[in-house]
């Protein structure tokens, strides 16, 4: 039963409607990419559709503007200096984390891997306010480190258990082996445990990556005018009745570049690590 409806899923008709869906979910996507190559008179005066009669509308003018604008480059700056140290940061201290859960025997920790589940259901919002008073308190208020340190801790939560999860699958054998012919913990999980993970790991920076560089919540509580990345510059440039599209497309286009780029640079480990453990 479950091969049929699995071969049927995978027939000629299932694989044109997920294409149609596709090429629906591209329209926005298509749309925002003509609006930023059309002037703002064109934008107020007709849709975006418009270029398929009139192609001559479409300019550069919009994206050279945008690139002399020294406090959006500035705010792609604070993005990178955001999103960088946040993905490395949550991928290289939840591997450790999650390889002590995994094969490390220490007393509690079945309940300090339930903690980290338990973490996984917690709101954002919930810890603004809480955080926002103890990184002022600590001076890091208003600054990226501070905006990073909130991003890593919770990130951690995802990370752990991704990994673990990951790490777990391992053969025990393996690893006793290799304990065996005298290798220390910290060489066995450089060595051997996070080469054979790596489209876990992948999947993790991945996640992280993008959810930092898309993030605007987290980013307008605690960044200020300095270090607000590329997101809270564009919702600056909101005016009354949305005048200003071609800053708006132009903008938001090419902060969609940096992680389409790296989901299609990792696309394929990040699926093997998503689907890793689904099935034996």
């Amino acid at each position: 039963m479950i091969r049929r409806v699995v071969a049927r899923l995978g027939g000629p008709v299932v694989r044109v409607a997920l294409v149609a869906v596709a090429l629906v979910w591209m329209f926005p996507v298509v749309g925002l990419l003509v609006a930023s190559l059309r002037p703002e008179a064109s934008n107020a005066r007709s849709g975006w559709w418009t270029v398929l009669t009139a192609p001559a509308q479409l300019t550069l003018a919009n994206y050279a503007d945008l690139m002399a604008d020294r406090a959006v480059l500035g705010s792609l700056w604070n993005t990178v200096l955001i999103a960088v140290p946040s993905t490395v940061l949550v991928v290289v201290i939840g591997a450790f984390a999650a390889y002590a859960l995994a094969w490390i025997e220490f007393p509690g920790r079945d309940l300090v891997t339930l903690g980290v589940v338990a973490l996984l259901v917690v709101p954002v919002q919930v810890a603004l306010v809480p955080v926002a008073k103890l990184l002022g308190g600590i001076g890091l208020y208003g600054s990226i480190p501070g905006v990073v340190a909130f991003h890593v801790a919770f990130g951690m939560p995802f990370a752990v258990f991704l990994l673990r999860n990951s790490f777990v699958g391992m053969p025990r054998d393996l690893l006793e082996a290799a304990r065996l012919d005298g290798g220390r913990e910290l060489r066995i999980f450089w060595r051997l445990v996070l080469p054979i993970s790596r489209p876990a790991v992948a999947a993790l920076a991945t996640f992280q990556f993008l959810w930092v560089w898309n993030d605007l919540l987290v980013a307008l509580v605690f960044a200020d005018e300095g270090s607000a990345p590329i997101t809270v510059a564009l919702r600056s440039q909101l005016r009354q009745f949305g005048n200003n599209v071609d800053v708006l497309a132009s903008g938001a286009f090419v902060s969609m570049i940096v992680p389409l780029v790296v989901f299609f640079a990792f696309q394929r480990a990040f699926v093997q690590g998503v689907l890793a453990g689904s099935t034996k």
